[in-house]
């Protein structure tokens, strides 16, 4: 039987493509192993889907100075020795690596043994991980127009993000039940990425009377991101995290406030949802939502709002401004293709698997 090894993870952008792929990995015959962290998100997230969840340790690469740059240099260095072992013992004919900390080992233990590697980089930049595996791979996949200025164009594949098709499979008033909104107010869907947003929790918490007077809200908030005297209002509801009962939120909404990862912006345009977007800001990142959002708003596929500009914005006016080009926007995303960017990758798969 042939073997792929998937990896990737530190946060839910790192692993959901993976998990888009599986499916139509196991129907072609292929054995799923996944290399990832010791109750890392990626193992809570993928066990019961692949057939093998292998763990290594990974140090975090920091681009800043801190002193567990030094320690964690050892632990990158067991990640490359456990992952040599757990390769020899797999015999995987292609790895497809998404990125976060912990593929840096696997990638490079490929290397050193010779077995072809594709790494996928979701954002319009290159981030510190896949920059570090870039050298060591065979194809390059990137989601964005613009990525291939940034990286080895004989390498590269156009592919957008891979989209899990359940996501595309929601109902809409199972939604609104599991929400228990039963006005006809439309639905006013609010995801902070993985880890929750406090900024974008504070500005909706902030207008919850006048948005409440529109919307039915739906609120993912984030880990520790509920607030208690908010649980009886009627028409919002809040959520720490979600999984199975995403796809019936993005049936149920009809307009949606995000943050820009990669993955939750290809998202968004499989379910073909006008969004607003508000990028983590370039004081707690690399600039990389900025770009990515920026990206969709020129292509005409969402609103965006910068952190920064807040304070000087009304968040209501925004919101009203989607609504009156919602049909223009809609217009834009039903131009957009992703099935063909989900079959390109499996291409590439499969030619990798008879290097």
């Amino acid at each position: 039987m042939k073997r792929i090894v998937l990896t990737g993870g530190g946060t839910a952008g790192h692993v959901t493509p993976n998990l888009a792929i599986i499916p139509e990995l196991k129907s072609k015959g292929l054995e799923v192993h996944y290399i990832g962290q010791i109750n890392g998100i990626e193992q809570k997230l993928v066990e019961g889907v692949v057939d093998y969840y292998h763990h290594i340790s990974a140090g975090k690469l920091r681009r800043y100075f801190d002193f567990k740059n030094f320690t964690d240099v050892f632990k990158i260095v067991l990640g490359v020795l456990k992952s040599i072992f757990l390769l020899l013992k797999i015999k995987p004919g292609v790895v497809f690596s998404k990125g976060g900390f912990v593929s840096c080992p696997v990638v490079w233990a490929s290397w050193l043994l010779r077995i072809p590697v594709i790494i996928h980089e979701s954002d319009l930049t290159p981030g510190l991980t896949n920059r570090l595996s870039a050298p060591f791979a065979k194809k390059i996949c990137y989601s964005f127009p613009e990525t291939i200025k940034y990286i080895n164009s004989s390498k590269a594949v156009h592919t957008g993000i891979p989209v899990r098709s359940v996501i595309q499979n929601g109902n809409a008033s199972q939604g609104k039940k599991i929400c228990n909104f039963k006005s006809d107010k439309p639905v006013l869907l609010i995801v902070g990425g993985s880890l929750g947003s406090k900024v974008i929790n504070d500005l909706i918490r902030e207008n919850i009377d006048t948005l409440s007077s529109e919307f039915s809200i739906c609120h993912i908030c984030g880990q520790n991101g509920l607030d208690e005297s908010l649980m009886d209002r009627v028409d919002y509801r809040q959520f720490e995290y979600v999984d199975q009962e995403l796809p019936d939120f993005f049936a149920m909404a009809d307009l949606v406030i995000s943050r820009a990862g990669a993955t939750i912006l290809f998202e968004l345009l499989a379910v073909k949802k006008p969004s607003l977007l508000i990028p983590l800001s370039k004081k707690a990142s690399r600039g990389d939502q900025i770009l990515n959002a920026k990206s969709f708003a020129k292509q005409g596929l969402a609103v965006v709002v910068e952190e920064e500009s807040l304070s000087e914005i009304s968040i209501i006016e925004k919101i009203q401004e989607i609504i009156q080009n919602k049909d223009q926007i809609i217009q834009q995303i039903n131009q957009q293709s992703l099935d063909q960017g989900n079959q390109q990758i499996f291409i590439i798969i499969d030619e990798m698997l008879n290097y």
